[in-house]
């Protein structure tokens, strides 16, 4: 699916410069995030991670930056081909929560385990509303302040690539793309990326950072469906 190229955003500059963390802090002051149940689903969390954009994301349809940024940018991961779950798909670093680890805490361990970037308790901004899979999984979101992210390393039993999304690509006109697929109530959700587009739940995460850190827009997406690939 090719989508339309990037428009420009309608955002304060400020908003996109990585700026520091007590920004993005302030900004998630007067959210509430809401928690889902487990109702006897496996719990997850996943680390929405801001890094400067560096030489860009690496992928088709976006420009690669001679020079190093500081813009505002999201990781993002490709799964590496081997696994047996979502294999080669658009993820965000995390995985399941061991017992007796908070969400914040399984999203820092993941994070250093698949993409080699170890950060302090202190690096945790906040969370985004929870999301329920349709494979099982209540997945928490955990906002975490990651800086330059300089020396990042895939793990390759798990991570094929990693990716630099600017802030700025989420706030395409085009973004987000919403249709109705058999067998599911409410619209699937897609981001729009370069001349391709990420799936939820991670477009869920992305969506929402969206709208709550970029735009100030109070709005939820645990309702929003995943593809019918993304079911399993």
């Amino acid at each position: 699916m090719r989508s339309q190229p990037p428009q420009e955003p309608g955002t304060p500059a400020a908003v996109l410069a990585l700026a520091d963390a007590a920004v993005w802090r302030a900004r998630l002051r007067h959210f509430e995030p809401r928690a889902i149940p487990h109702e006897g689903r496996r719990h997850a969390a996943v680390a929405l991670v801001l890094v400067e954009a560096g030489h860009g994301a690496e992928v088709p349809g976006l420009p690669r930056q001679d020079h190093w940024s500081p813009a505002a940018a999201l990781l993002l991961t490709r799964r590496a081909a081997a696994l047996r779950a979502h294999a080669g798909q658009w993820a965000l670093p995390g995985g399941r929560i061991d017992d007796g680890e908070t969400p914040e805490q399984a999203a820092l361990r993941e994070l250093h385990e698949e993409v080699a970037l170890d950060l302090p308790a202190e690096a945790v901004l906040g969370r985004l509303d929870d999301y329920a899979t349709r494979s099982g999984y209540v997945i928490t979101p955990v906002l975490v302040w990651g800086g330059a992210a300089r020396e990042l390393q895939p793990n390759p039993q798990e991570v094929a690539s990693i990716h630099r999304v600017p802030a700025a690509e989420l706030l395409r006109s085009d973004a987000p793309i919403l249709n109705q697929v058999r067998g599911a109530e409410h619209p699937v959700l897609r981001m729009p990326l370069g001349s391709a587009w990420i799936a939820a739940p991670t477009a869920a995460f992305l969506y929402q950072f969206r709208e709550w850190l970029l735009c100030g827009r109070a709005t939820r997406v645990a309702h929003f469906d995943q593809p019918q690939f993304a079911w399993r």
